[in-house]
């Protein structure tokens, strides 16, 4: 992959019928603390970081991520990640340190977090957010947006984690929905939830692409790529296609290499037509007036891809094989797909439990099984149950590293914020501290500067954190 990626996933959180359910918003935050004041995860935070993140909402972690609550729910966010089978495992970590906890507490048989982007009672929505770092020259003129935005509403055709049903919410001008035909099941958790292409602000327009320029890096070199539409996967073979894939299509955008005459006429009236279309021919409109197959669009990317990044690395070809495997299978053999592409597995799922009880898409105990499948817990979540093809099953655990939760990649600077972590933690309550993706500080004074994601800094961070420092009104040697 060769480029700095990260995942933010928010999670939902489910109780048992015995569980007051009045703590679901309070086991999001006994979990926070467990993990900070008892697991020794990482580093809580002593300062705001904004207006809604006071001091103590959550931290920075042993493997450079960080831990946070989030209007109620608990988000993670992965360490900058340079390979692909890195990004996978650091994502998975969040899963592994969540379960780990209500396993500590004595909570996992009554306290479940799910791992899925939409509440079937309420009509909330949970994110799962994309971060690509890109050259801050990178092109944005409107015919590759517009391309760009063709690649992100058709690949859903496979990175989809799917749902039973709908959701109809208002846009940001709040005018009110259109009678639309009832959906039994769809491609895409968060196709509904997507009102605007490209908008700044995240909570109240969400938009396929957030348009805040904030690198967290060097802002001359750099700029962040920030993703709203993706949905959260179960299969990490599902999450290495969402993450390789965009990848390569920045690659060729960086390259000057974007196919022509592929912008949509609507991006976000595609991306949910596609999501919501039962015969999976998936057509869309052009700006040009043609239509086209999603399928096509995504061999056309596949193609130019292949012609330009082939043997770059073996995660390269190994991203171009399988991405060449799926699209075939979503033509002929989806059963193929089953235990990789989400909203397959679930859809196979749901109808085989279906015709065992004689039951309609309309049965509400389908989305309890919805919700099932992305349980987090192995003993409990429905996805874990599924046996998928050799190649895809190789893949799946492969990525699955425990150590991944408290180590964090060797080369990135989660490196060296993570030896911070280390550091502030091991001397809990002498150091007033602050962390931050791009810069670590001792005081308020005292910065060291990581504007480089690519660069590990651990040599910087080792001299910044052995200098001596006034601490009350003594001089002390940290180490």
């Amino acid at each position: 992959m060769d480029r700095v990626v990260g995942i933010e996933t928010e999670y939902g959180c489910l109780l048992s019928e015995e569980e007051p359910h009045i703590n679901s918003e309070l086991w999001p935050a006994k979990v926070k603390n467990y993990l900070f004041r008892t697991a020794n995860a990482g580093t809580i935070d002593l300062h705001y970081r904004d207006y809604e993140e006071p001091p103590g909402n959550g931290g920075f972690l042993l493997n450079g991520g960080r831990l946070y609550l989030d209007m109620g729910h608990i988000e993670y966010a992965s360490p900058e990640c340079l390979h692909l089978h890195d990004l996978v495992t650091y994502e998975l970590a969040g899963d592994d340190l969540l379960q780990s906890s209500l396993i500590a507490l004595g909570a996992e048989g009554r306290v479940s977090f799910i791992k899925n982007n939409v509440d079937h009672h309420t009509g909330a929505t949970f994110g799962c957010h994309e971060n690509y770092l890109m050259k801050r020259e990178a092109q944005f003129t409107p015919p590759i947006l517009g391309t760009l935005l063709t690649f992100l509403a058709t690949r859903q055709i496979f990175t989809g984690a799917g749902r039973v049903g709908q959701s109809n919410p208002l846009a940001f001008d709040f005018e009110p929905p259109q009678p639309e035909a009832q959906v039994s099941f769809q491609l895409s958790q968060r196709a509904d939830h997507i009102v605007n292409d490209i908008y700044q602000w995240v909570q109240f327009n969400r938009a396929i692409i957030n348009a805040r320029d904030e690198p967290l890096a060097d802002y001359r070199k750099y700029r962040r790529l920030h993703l709203l539409i993706g949905d959260s996967n179960m299969s990490p073979f599902a999450t290495a296609l969402k993450i390789g894939t965009t990848a390569c299509v920045l690659s060729l955008l960086e390259d000057g290499c974007l196919p022509r005459n592929l912008v949509l006429a609507d991006a976000v009236r595609s991306t949910r037509d596609i999501s919501r279309d039962p015969t999976h021919q998936w057509i869309v409109h052009l700006e040009n007036g043609k239509t086209i197959g999603a399928l096509d669009v995504q061999w056309e990317f596949h193609e130019l891809a292949r012609k330009n990044l082939r043997n770059r690395s073996a995660e390269t070809n190994w991203l171009l094989e399988n991405w060449r495997f799926v699209l075939e299978a979503l033509e002929r053999n989806h059963e193929s797909l089953i235990g990789g592409v989400d909203w397959i597995t679930k859809k196979w799922l749901l109808e085989t439990f279906m015709e065992e009880e004689k039951l309609r898409w309309d049965h509400p105990w389908l989305q309890s099984i919805d919700l099932e499948y992305h349980n987090i817990d192995p003993v409990r979540g429905l996805f874990f149950g599924i046996t998928p093809g050799k190649g895809i099953a190789e893949w799946n655990n492969s990525v699955r590293r425990p150590s991944a939760t408290h180590v964090p990649p060797a080369n990135t600077r989660a490196s060296g914020r993570a030896q911070a972590v280390a550091f502030f933690q091991s001397r809990s309550g002498e150091i007033p501290y602050v962390i931050n993706w791009d810069s670590i500080a001792c005081d308020s004074r005292d910065f060291l500067v990581m504007g480089d994601p690519f660069q590990t800094y651990n040599e910087e961070v080792d001299r910044f954190l052995a200098k001596p420092r006034v601490i009350g009104n003594l001089i002390e040697e940290q180490r």
